[in-house]
């Protein structure tokens, strides 16, 4: 039986952390291994919330780690598929802390083994069965154009450029392509490209997706243009941007130190 690894990154989302936690009941056990939550140097109480749980449910196979300094959100990617890769994992779910994602749509691909035919299986929130609640139409418009965008480029139809559950294969991640990657939230932009410069089988799976109490982190305008810049420097030069370093501050290394644990591993 493959090992899998259930990341979730959360950064200030002491509101919504234990309803992600929660998610891991019974029917999401038969399937993960372990669950690390990462913690990006929340400035709040993210980090006593899921304490909390771990003594409050420690038969769960939880451990909490937090970043050695704030690393965004790409570089929390990189702490948990360095993480996986070293402990031997087959694959790693990505589940975001701020509770926008359900981890239960994500269950029909580990039932049906759909995850074992690609190298990922990437949620979209616009795909045509997905549900969105909350999300403005001026964002829903603006995503699409940029999938639209993105699809034309990379020659494969795109639903979604990253939302907050997917899985990947550690095969895939091996070589640690990905490292010099943005360390912010664009990190999902360049994995899209990565896929297909790479040549990687991805799969798009529809999702709920919901925004009530969560603190976007986004600066749209010139995230879009920032983008845009993106896309254009893969469309004419594909082999010298993946390679390149796209990071503003490049690190040796991403480490995170272990806060908290159940001490056990959920053997499936």
């Amino acid at each position: 039986m493959e090992k899998i690894l259930l990341f979730i990154p959360g950064y200030n989302c002491e509101n919504q952390i234990t309803r992600v936690l929660n998610q891991i009941d019974d029917h999401v056990l038969q399937y993960i291994h372990e669950a690390i939550m990462v913690n990006n140097i929340s400035t709040d109480n993210t980090e006593e919330k899921v304490v909390e749980f771990i003594k409050e449910y420690p038969k769960i196979p939880l451990k909490l780690l937090r970043n050695n300094e704030n690393y965004g959100l790409g570089g929390s990617h990189k702490v948990a598929f360095n993480y996986a890769i070293h402990n031997n994992y087959d694959y790693v779910i990505v589940l975001h802390g701020d509770d926008q994602g359900n981890i239960h749509d994500l269950l029909s691909v580990l039932e049906n083994r759909t995850y074992r035919k690609y190298d990922c299986c990437l949620g979209a929130r616009f795909a045509k069965e997905s549900k969105l609640q909350g999300y403005s139409k001026f964002r829903t418009f603006g995503n699409y154009i940029y999938n639209i965008l993105f699809s034309l480029v990379v020659r494969k139809r795109i639903y979604d450029l990253g939302s907050g559950l997917n899985i990947y294969a550690v095969k895939m991640l091996e070589n640690k392509f990905y490292m010099k990657f943005p360390d912010k939230l664009t990190f999902n932009y360049c994995m899209i490209l990565a896929s297909n410069y790479y040549k990687h089988d991805i799969s798009f799976f529809s999702i709920s997706w919901r925004e009530d109490d969560q603190v976007s982190n986004v600066k749209m305008f010139s995230q879009a243009l920032n983008v845009l810049g993106m896309l254009f420097k893969y469309l004419t030069n594909r082999d010298g941007f993946i390679t390149s370093e796209l990071r503003e501050n490049p690190k040796l290394e991403y480490k995170a130190k272990v806060i908290s644990e159940s001490g056990i591993r959920n053997e499936v």
